[in-house]
């Protein structure tokens, strides 16, 4: 029987495909997987008991990455599940920066009780006029789940695309339109581009992306739009440039104290992902995640441990190894299977930076002290039996 707990509501439609090998506790303290949203797990302490987080989203900054891949904790997300729900409001968020709809709206409300406010509207509506989308030129700064389907969408709403991604995955290649115009160096986003929207994870070398620096080589009245993380923008130096002219308007989905009072900027609170079927897509995949990961061991979506898909075991046992990303490790894991005995039928090793990790099915069965012999070998982090 597996334990798991949820440190924030999760979908019942994503635990329903929990089957009768689990069971739901109320603390993480006894829990073999934690299933999470945005409450912070920096703070609490990890029981050993705990082998994998599964994030109900994309970002992970409210999980101790390095802290849980030390004590052998794998941790999920859910990429590309809220993605359609996230590309929608980009396309809000950008209508309400080139039209002047909130300005408009808020001018109705004022006036409600005008007995002549239809009257006074056609006076009224040329203070706010604004721009059309159509043969605008869209940089988009990061190619993953969401920025492909922004780049497709924007293409057939009749823009001129720019996407800049040096990292781009084979499947978002495959996935991105072949109108898109894929550009090698993120100046000429800059340089080209009307609106600029961001699409990356936030990370020591993502952090202010959108800077001083980069907003100088810009052109003038450009719309920056950033609906992945707010440190992602130097948001200083956004406000600055609304206030010489330089940026027409910043839309964020990131409410601080910065932005909310700021002249140009558009604040919308973090409703990227606020649907019904993005919560619920999110937790259908990190169910499945934990699922796959508790009972046959397989790693699929982690950030802090490689991939890793053995599908269903079908010999006597398999085992796997969480451990630091040395040399000689293979050698030393085989040498105490073969002192036991024990043949590997199939391995996948496979390392992400300073960790990795290791599967092996065997045609025999593991005694506790064979797992013993592995876990005091210097480097492994966690020794798991799957069956």
């Amino acid at each position: 029987m597996f334990r798991y707990s949820c440190l924030n509501p999760i979908a019942e439609v994503g635990l329903q495909k929990f089957d009768d090998r689990f069971e739901k506790v109320d603390g993480i303290e006894n829990s073999d997987g934690v299933l999470v949203r945005s409450a912070s797990m920096h703070e609490i302490d990890l029981p050993d008991s705990l082998l994998c987080v599964a994030r109900a989203g994309a970002g992970v900054n409210n999980i101790p990455l390095d802290k849980c891949a030390e004590k052998g904790i794998v941790v999920f997300n859910t990429p590309g599940a809220n993605a359609n729900g996230v590309k929608e409001l980009v396309f809000a968020g950008m209508l309400l920066a080139c039209r002047d709809i909130v300005g408009g709206i808020n001018w109705v409300r004022d006036n409600k009780e005008d007995p002549d406010i239809a009257k006074r509207a056609e006076k009224e509506k040329k203070n706010f006029a604004g721009i059309e989308i159509q043969d605008k030129k869209l940089g988009i700064i990061g190619l993953g789940a969401i920025g492909v389907r922004v780049a497709n969408a924007a293409k057939h709403l009749g823009m001129e695309v720019y996407g800049y991604d040096p990292y781009i995955s084979v499947d978002a290649a495959w996935n991105l339109s072949r109108d898109i115009k894929h550009v090698l160096s993120v100046d000429e986003i800059y340089e080209t581009c009307d609106i600029i929207t961001i699409h990356v994870p936030l990370m020591d070398s993502t952090k202010n992306t959108i800077n001083e620096e980069a907003i100088s080589k810009m052109k003038d009245g450009v719309i920056i739009l950033n609906f992945a993380r707010d440190l992602l923008c130097d948001e200083k130096a956004v406000i600055e440039a609304i206030k010489k002219g330089k940026v027409a308007k910043y839309v964020s989905d990131f409410p601080n104290p910065l932005t909310v009072n700021a002249e140009g900027c558009i604040v919308i609170p973090h409703l990227g992902a606020s649907t019904e079927e993005s919560e619920d897509n999110c937790a259908k995949m990190a169910v499945k995640e934990m699922i796959n990961y508790l009972t046959n061991g397989n790693i699929i979506n982690s950030v802090n441990y490689p991939k890793a898909d053995m599908g269903v075991c079908q010999t006597e046992g398999r085992v796997t190894i969480h451990h630091r990303n040395v040399t000689n490790m293979i050698t030393r894991f085989s040498g105490i299977f073969s002192e036991a005995g024990i043949n590997i039928s199939d391995m996948v090793n496979a390392s992400k930076g300073e960790y990795a990790y290791t599967m092996m099915d065997v045609d025999s069965s593991v005694t506790p002290e064979f797992v013993e012999k592995l876990s005091a070998i210097d480097g492994v982090l966690r020794v798991r039996v799957i069956k």
